[in-house]
This record gives C-alpha cells, sequence and structure tokens, in this order.
C-alpha cells in the first residue's frame, strides 16, 4: 500500500510541473484560463486520495504495527511520513471539517495561481529603456549588445532595452553607476502586484493568508508553516512557491 502510493506521484508530477513551468513563463490567455480551470480539479483530486477513509485505514493500519514489521531505515521513514501526509491533510477530521477544507484549498489553488498571474504580468510589462549612452555607464559591453538587441526587437532601434527577467534585471542593477535608473528598476520589481492597478495583489495576499489560517486551525495548528505537509505542498501550491516565501 504504501509503496504502491508513492509510486503513484510522479506521473502527476511531471505533468504538472511541466504544464505550470510554461504557464509561468507565458502570458497567454488560453493558458491562463486552463490553469485556472485545472487548479480547483488537481485540488480535488489530491483531497480525493488524502481524505480516502478507506485508503487511510490501510496506511493507518501498517502504521500501527511498524515497530514489528522489520523495516528497514527507508521503509520506516517513508512510512511515517505517508502516514504524516494523511494526518496534515485532514484524514482524521470530522466529515463536516473535511468539506470545508476541500472548499478551503480549492479557493487557494486559484488565489496561488492569480497571484502568480498577476506577478508575471508586471514582470512582462515592465520595460526600461535608455537611449543615452552615458546613462549605461558601468555596464559591461556584452550587456549593452544584449540589451541593444532586445531594443531593436521591440522596434527601438538605436536604443537599449531592459527588463526585469533575472537576465536583465541582476546586471544592471550589479554594474549600472546611475543609481535613479538602478533605483526605478529595483523598486519596479519589489512593488509587483503592488501598484492599485488590474494585476494588485493586496486583496489576494489577504484572502490566502485569512484561508490558510481557517485551514490551520480545522487541522488543529496555531499557524499555516506547521500544519503544512510536504504531499499537501506538492499537490497544492505547485504555483504559489512565490506566496510561501512572501507569507
Amino acid at each position: 500500500v504504501i509503496v504502491a502510493l508513492a509510486n503513484s506521484y510522479p506521473i502527476q508530477e511531471r505533468v504538472s510541473d511541466i504544464f505550470y513551468k510554461v504557464t509561468e513563463a507565458e502570458t497567454k490567455d488560453d493558458l491562463k484560463e486552463l490553469s485556472i480551470k485545472l487548479a480547483p480539479t488537481l485540488s480535488e483530486h489530491s483531497d480525493n486520495i488524502s481524505l480516502n477513509q478507506d485508503l487511510f485505514k490501510k496506511v493507518d493500519a501498517v502504521y500501527q504495527q511498524k515497530d514489528a514489521l522489520g523495516l528497514t531505515t527507508e521503509q520506516q521513514r517513508l512510512l511515517e511520513e505517508t502516514y504524516k501526509d494523511f494526518v496534515r491533510s485532514g484524514a482524521n477530521l470530522s466529515p463536516e471539517k473535511q468539506a470545508r477544507l476541500r472548499e478551503v484549498n480549492k479557493e487557494l489553488s486559484t488565489l496561488g495561481i492569480k497571484f502568480s498571474d498577476n506577478v508575471l504580468n508586471e514582470n512582462n510589462a515592465f520595460k526600461l529603456y535608455i537611449d543615452k549612452e552615458e546613462d549605461l555607464a558601468g555596464l559591461p559591453d556584452w550587456f549593452r549588445q544584449s540589451a541593444a538587441e532586445k531594443a531593436k526587437e521591440d522596434g527601438q532601434e538605436g536604443k537599449w532595452l531592459f527588463t526585469l527577467g533575472n537576465a536583465s534585471r541582476l546586471p544592471f542593477l550589479q554594474y549600472s553607476e546611475n543609481r535613479p535608473l538602478r533605483e526605478q528598476m529595483y523598486k519596479a520589481y519589489i512593488n509587483r502586484g503592488n501598484n492599485n492597478d488590474k494585476n494588485d495583489n493586496k486583496k489576494n495576499i489577504t484572502d490566502i493568508v485569512k484561508l490558510r489560517l481557517e485551514k490551520a486551525q480545522l487541522l488543529g495548528f496555531d499557524c499555516y508553516s506547521n500544519s503544512v505537509s510536504y504531499t499537501h505542498l506538492r499537490a497544492h501550491e505547485t504555483r504559489h512557491d512565490l506566496v510561501c516565501r512572501l507569507l
């Protein structure tokens, strides 16, 4: 039971990782719509496993006799983590609390995608054009050439284009001697999703925090970080690694 369960995850993980890597790099409307549609479906799929009482009874039965099974260190670790994941995913909750947990998980899965999409939109929207060579002071030649090629591709030949992508932002902040431009770049980066526009994330963050606290309390914890299981993080929050770091 335990090994078969562990072996059931890789295929979905591989497919999900590829899909979400694409959606994190692209801002196409069809991909956004698809990710919003899939998020609650994947959340429900995960809950259908972790809240399956017949399956949990089998896991629990193995766990209760773990000391008499002569398990290797690796087998014991897998068993303990599997059992813990089920418990921290709500397997021991009452039917009423499990129903609410499902709703919370679905809402969180969608909110996480909205948050990430807003950050990506603002990331892609920012363009810093420089048309005076003196403003390039400190920037290496290879970096200037790259920025000139980007500007040309964007229909602004004769200028230099810098964006919030790591390959552009980080060298600019490291080498540029123009403090006001560095400040403009840095503030644009740290304020993504915080500009009171259609991509603003303040309400999304507030809703995520409230729902995470409710979830933690449903599971009997005082805060969300203490309640998270690895399986839940893997299944429900593939797209909000950034949110996890921020909160």
